[in-house]
């Protein structure tokens, strides 16, 4: 799904506050804190609750193996200040039925401060510019409509409602589901700004020998 230019993680993405970079061992007791919070965890499909050192090792060991063969690109979020900082995770992966699906959270101490709209809008624009996928899928529980506000301000529409499988939770949950083509896309991609839009970025060598 994507090329060999995210396929390396010094890969990165940045935008006007954040770095959007591979996760990395280094992020390990960060995940545990935030993914770990139950008001984080229950409106996700993958995160068990409660959330341990293992299931942020096999975390982080899974989304490289993915990021490495091209079937993904799950990236995390940092403020550009702190690149070494976990605050959230946003994804592109490949739904059951194959198409590219959106995914995201932020941890609850950086919620309402625009994180995963601006993190979104970021792996938005990687997408449609590194690959030749014409629509992104999205879906967010009904009872989480702050997951809905980002969806539409990064152009998704609504198409439907329905339920669908959430493995962590047990169950299936009602959700709506959002799409985004590649003409929306282009009439939305400067975001009100330019400064979502994303540029790649070769990390400083200090930064990623954690210095």
């Amino acid at each position: 799904m994507f090329p060999d230019l995210t396929r390396d993680d010094v890969f990165r993405l940045e935008t006007r506050r954040l770095w959007l970079r591979w996760p990395r061992q280094a992020d390990l007791s960060a995940l545990v804190q935030l993914a770990g919070d139950k008001a984080v965890a229950e409106m996700t499909a993958q995160l068990p609750h409660p959330y341990g050192p293992e299931h942020a090792v096999d975390f982080v060991a899974h989304a490289r193996r993915q990021n490495g063969a091209g079937c993904a690109l799950t990236m995390a979020i940092t403020p550009r200040s702190r690149p070494a900082d976990l605050i959230g995770v946003v994804g592109i992966r490949a739904s059951e039925g194959g198409r590219p699906t959106l995914g995201y959270w932020v941890g609850a101490p950086f919620w309402d401060g625009g994180f995963a709209t601006e993190a979104a809008r970021g792996l938005i624009d990687a997408f449609f510019a590194y690959t030749e996928n014409d629509e992104l899928m999205a879906s967010a529980r009904v009872v989480n409509p702050g997951s809905r506000r980002v969806l539409e301000k990064c152009g998704f529409t609504h198409a439907g409602s329905g339920l669908e499988a959430f493995p962590a939770r047990g169950g299936v949950f009602p959700v709506d589901h959002f799409r985004l083509d590649r003409r929306k896309w282009a009439s939305f991609k400067a975001w009100g700004t330019a400064d979502y839009i994303p540029r790649p970025r070769e990390p400083d060598v200090a930064q990623l020998c954690g210095a």
